[in-house]
């Protein structure tokens, strides 16, 4: 916080990157309208960094196309929508930027240059960067590349407010869109649940969360499912490595995943107690879509279809490409056949897309509208620069510096996954079938004991 910028803001930047999530016009439109009753001028800018990263002499900063005004006109009425007013994108121009020293580097830092020569263009004074943890890394970048300039270069402070349906930042409890998503995604999980219990049938749901399993866990729990799998669920006895090969160095290099026989064998094991404990021939178990970076990518084509992994520009591994929910109901209804000699339907669902432009639930207004007015305040009322904001209690705002949250040696942020100590993730085990064996936590067994789900 080591800029004043209490009496020095005349126009302000706003810009959402990466994926969408409910209430992100509440964030939007609750800190434009704070700025704008200030007299602050603000400009949306449109699709994240992917304009600015164009600036040059034949690219100018554009209103319209690269920008609009978020004025009072245009703010009407707008924080319960959903959808995102600016847009949003994944363009990343601090790639390449991954250690301290990289931020003397003129060539790596090419793309925060123009961000940066873009919003001085423009005669910008303070940025809100409004994202998941890969824009935290790049408003930290950010600022620390601005520590690189002359000392009478412009300044431009940088407040960030997290984002992510996933829920996996460190700094605040939940953030805003979480149970927006974990709601919709359950009413889809009930009605598979209920059309499970119709034919007899099963359905794996691929839920999204890529580092961690809050969203599927809360999806699971409000949606009854019958068991929940995640990262968290995983130590080193349920995981074996395979030799894969660098798509960049082109080395063979050894790549970590689940012991895939045991994952399909516990899945049916858990069927196979529902139907003889519980008298229960359907059931719903929803796996974390980070699984995918655990899957086998050396299997034979003769046993399953080979798989194209694709990767974002941050280097994350695009778990469509694995359609990890479709290969393990096919593994488990093929496993079932042989334990059992009967047939099982088993149907592979993706489920998190239909969630992330959800009209926001009233939490999430809330909880949006306050971390929108907190960047005003951080900027405008604390002076501060390279802080995120959150809330503690009762939506009590507070301000967490960029340092405590990134990896100064690596440029890296952690992810914040569930811990199996805590009552959350005991929660979901209770909820669910209990069942316990290899590759489940441990849980306690209650043969005969009858649940909803």
């Amino acid at each position: 916080m080591s800029i004043s910028v209490k009496s020095s803001i005349k126009q302000v930047a706003m810009l959402f990157s990466g994926g969408p999530a409910p209430a992100a016009n509440a964030v939007i439109s609750a800190a434009a309208s704070s700025f704008v009753r200030d007299g602050i001028k603000v400009f949306g800018m449109k699709n994240g960094y992917s304009n600015l990263v164009e600036f040059g002499p034949d690219h100018p900063m554009t209103k319209d196309r690269d920008y609009i005004n978020l004025d009072a006109q245009r703010l009407r009425r707008t924080r319960n929508t959903p959808g995102i007013l600016i847009g949003t994108a994944r363009a990343n121009p601090g790639k390449g930027v991954d250690r301290p020293e990289d931020l003397h580097n003129a060539e790596k830092c090419k793309k925060l240059r123009t961000v940066y020569d873009a919003l001085c263009s423009m005669e910008i004074d303070a940025l809100v960067s409004i994202g998941g943890d890969d824009t935290l890394r790049t408003a930290y970048k950010m600022t620390k590349f601005q520590e690189t300039l002359p000392a009478e270069s412009r300044k431009i402070p940088v407040v960030h407010v997290p984002k992510t349906i996933d829920n996996d930042y460190f700094g605040i409890d939940f953030t805003f869109g979480f149970f927006t998503a974990v709601e919709t995604m359950a009413g889809e999980i009930r009605n598979l649940l209920a059309d499970a219990e119709a034919g007899r049938a099963y359905f794996i749901v691929e839920s999204m969360g890529r580092g961690a399993g809050w969203l599927a866990y809360g999806a699971a729990m409000a949606g009854e499912a019958s068991r929940v799998i995640s990262i968290e669920d995983f130590d080193e006895s349920m995981l074996t490595t395979e030799q894969v090969k660098n798509v960049s160095t082109g080395q063979m290099e050894p790549h970590k995943i689940f012991k895939l026989d045991e994952f399909v064998n516990n899945i049916v094991e858990l069927m196979r107690f529902r139907e003889e404990a519980e008298d229960k021939e359907f059931g719903v178990v929803v796996l974390a879509e980070g699984l995918a970076e655990f899957y086998p990518l050396t299997l034979p084509p003769s046993e399953e279809p080979p798989i194209e992994v694709k990767y974002d520009s941050f280097g994350h591994i695009s778990s469509s490409s694995v359609d990890l929910g479709k290969r393990i109901a096919k593994r488990v209804a093929k496993r079932y056949k042989e334990v059992t000699n009967s047939d099982r339907k088993v149907n592979g669902v993706q489920l998190g897309y239909e969630t992330r432009c959800a009209r926001p639930h009233a939490f999430d207004v809330i909880l949006g509208s306050q971390l929108g007015v907190g960047a005003y305040r951080a900027l405008v009322q604390e002076g501060a620069n390279g802080v995120m904001v959150s809330v503690e209690g009762q939506f009590d705002l507070k301000y967490v510096p960029f340092d405590e949250l990134v990896d100064e040696s690596t440029l890296t942020t952690l992810v914040r996954k569930i811990r199996p100590e805590s009552d959350f993730y005991k929660l979901a085990r209770f909820l669910e079938t209990n069942v316990a064996g290899p590759g489940f936590p441990d849980v306690d067994r209650r043969k005969g004991e009858r649940r909803q789900s």
